[in-house]
């Protein structure tokens, strides 16, 4: 998990330094209330079961790209290759996933999927 650059781990240390730090440098006249830390405590709990939840969207998000990738396969498509200023068309052969980013390969050329504006049937063209 991930929140900001920042991994699962990471924030948990950082969240115990500080609780810590905390308990250490508190009025020993006037300590923190107890009803203090379980809110910070479940105010931690609910940043990590969002970016839990963010993650589990990541994937099923992911997923979705990669079975409409899979919708390309045997169509052609226009598309604009990075790089490029014309749109071009070709002819989808396979769809792979490189890095985590979906791309439809036609020939010699792999296009991110994000740069295909149009899909055509052969059968119907």
């Amino acid at each position: 998990m991930q929140l900001g650059g920042i991994s699962s781990n990471q924030l948990k240390d950082q969240f115990l330094t500080l609780l810590v730090t905390q308990l250490q440098n508190q009025d020993p006249i006037e300590p923190v209330k107890q009803e203090d830390f379980i809110g910070q405590l479940a105010q931690f709990s609910t940043v990590e079961g969002i970016e839990e939840l963010n993650s589990q969207f990541s994937e099923v998000l992911q997923s979705q790209q990669l079975l409409g990738g899979f919708d390309l396969v045997g169509k052609d498509i226009s598309y604009i290759a990075p790089g490029d200023a014309e749109p071009s068309k070709g002819h989808v052969d396979q769809v792979v996933v490189e890095n985590g980013n979906i791309k439809v390969v036609m020939g010699d050329k792999t296009i991110p999927v994000n740069q295909v504006f149009g899909v055509y049937d052969p059968a119907t063209v």
